[in-house]
């Protein structure tokens, strides 16, 4: 009988522990409303389901804190705790993310090695790839504070920015080799680079300019998926513009030369082989 009265509801003992008996009153708050009833099913199993809102930090460490404290809930037979909701929809992203970033470097090395037909020059240009996420993780780090699906699909973009400026510029120098008569020692090497560091600067500059308003933008409406694939492309831009600059030129004098002098060999009697025909 005491189900439809609130106020015997509210006067309803409750056992806090030790001994302790206090009214539902000062624990919940009573009252009555109109609602639908609804008893939640999914899989033949009744679903209660907990809601929460994250707010000041990031999402995978909120619920990896959650799910530590729900280890050590005694919980009775029966009944089970399942993290769902955005949480599940960020780690199935972050898992597809993850086959499609692999089947992507895979292609890319195919690519490259089918027309350099040199597994050395080719890991010589995908070098260029952490350089960049150097940039780009830390400036994320500084901005925005975490890493996200947005993030990564930055960072995926940025690797093929970063492939292509090392291309050109390894390029360049067995393109002096074939064709210009430049040997393999440092003067060709101090040459190739500075006849292309206007080309990669000026890719470097224009993708950064366009990307600046939206880094701007920080907290806007609308920009909240932009403006982290902003800030990681536009850090990583810097850091493999600059690093590339340093380390490109210095790996491929160090450990490029007998590829390079293979590649160049080849295509010259790839050349005089057409030219007889």
């Amino acid at each position: 009988e005491a189900r439809r009265d609130a106020d015997a509801i509210r006067e309803a003992f409750v056992d806090a522990g030790d001994g302790v008996r206090v009214p539902l009153a000062a624990l919940a708050d009573v009252r009555e409303g109109l609602g639908p009833n609804v008893i939640q099913r999914e899989d033949v199993r009744r679903r209660i389901v907990v809601s929460a809102n994250v707010s000041g930090r990031d999402l995978g460490s909120a619920v990896a804190e959650m799910q530590r404290a729900a280890e050590g809930v005694a919980l009775p037979q029966g009944y089970s705790i399942r993290f769902e909701g955005q949480f599940q929809s960020q780690q199935e992203a972050a898992r597809l993310i993850a086959i499609l970033s692999a089947f992507t470097l895979g292609v890319i090395w195919l690519l490259l090695y089918t027309h350099f037909r040199s597994g050395a020059i080719v890991a010589q240009i995908l070098l260029n790839i952490p350089l960049a996420f150097v940039g780009g993780i830390a400036l994320t780090w500084l901005l925005v504070g975490k890493v996200s699906i947005a993030t990564l699909v930055g960072l995926i973009t940025l690797a093929g920015i970063a492939s292509r400026n090392t291309i050109m510029m390894i390029s360049h120098y067995l393109h002096l080799m074939a064709h210009e008569g430049e040997r393999f020692d440092e003067r060709m090497v101090v040459r190739g680079s500075l006849e292309r560091l206007v080309p990669v600067t000026m890719t470097a500059l224009t993708a950064g300019l366009a990307l600046t308003p939206l880094v701007l933008a920080a907290g806007e409406p609308g920009k909240e998926i932009l403006f982290p694939v902003a800030v990681v492309i536009l850090g990583g831009l810097v850091s493999s513009t600059i690093l590339d600059m340093a380390v490109t030129p210095t790996v491929f004098l160090r450990f490029g030369r007998k590829a390079a002098e293979r590649w160049v060999a080849e295509s010259r009697a790839a050349e005089a082989d057409s030219l007889s025909h």
